[in-house]
């Protein structure tokens, strides 16, 4: 059986396998479903999804977040911010917390204009034409004390980069002080 993934916005994908110019195989996912389609995954890799629903084939990268440090963010976005749709991404010891490019309170309210019977597909379109930017991360500094820098996303035409808020801390700290600007137009004043 190929190896297929369908996305988040509902979007299918097949794992092919081509080669480099140095004769080296190279994987990569498209929607064509002819070719050199594979029936397993190759060893040490992981099908990757990023925000934008984009699917890669990556090789299998060590976490050095915990699955409760996941969590503690998961909570206080749901529980502190504004914001009610996130998606967060973790690479190796860096948790980003990615909201919607679209205003998805005022989408939905002129969803709820459709008609009963096209109300699912009307849901379906959004939820397949939302993009997501990078906003917020944390990013672990010291393994062992488990202690944490936040750093937000600068808008400013000259910077278009991270940049540092506030000072180090652990995460239980900087989530609960800084997560609830999200969404808001106090998050651009931290700096």
């Amino acid at each position: 059986m190929p190896i297929n993934y369908v996305n988040r916005k509902q979007q299918l994908y097949y794992l092919h396998q081509g080669t480099t110019k140095t004769g080296k195989p190279k994987y990569f996912f498209s929607m064509k479903s002819e070719g050199n389609i594979l029936e397993s995954l190759p060893d040490g890799y992981e099908i990757y999804e990023n925000p934008n629903a984009q699917v890669f084939l990556r090789k299998i990268e060590p976490s050095m977040i915990t699955g409760k440090e996941k969590l503690i963010v998961e909570e206080a976005i749901k529980k502190k911010s504004q914001v009610k749709d996130s998606i967060l991404d973790i690479k190796k010891e860096i948790i980003t917390i990615y909201t919607p490019d679209q205003n998805i309170g005022l989408l939905s309210e002129l969803i709820n204009f459709t008609s009963a019977d096209k109300l699912k597909e009307a849901q379906a379109v959004l939820k397949r034409s939302i993009s997501y930017s990078p906003m917020l991360r944390f990013i672990l500094i010291d393994e062992h004390q488990r202690i944490f820098i936040t750093q937000r996303y600068c808008f400013l035409g000259r910077i278009d980069d991270w940049i540092n808020i506030g000072d180090s801390n652990n995460l239980q700290a900087l989530v609960k002080k800084y997560v609830k600007h999200l969404g808001q137009e106090s998050f651009f004043e931290l700096h």
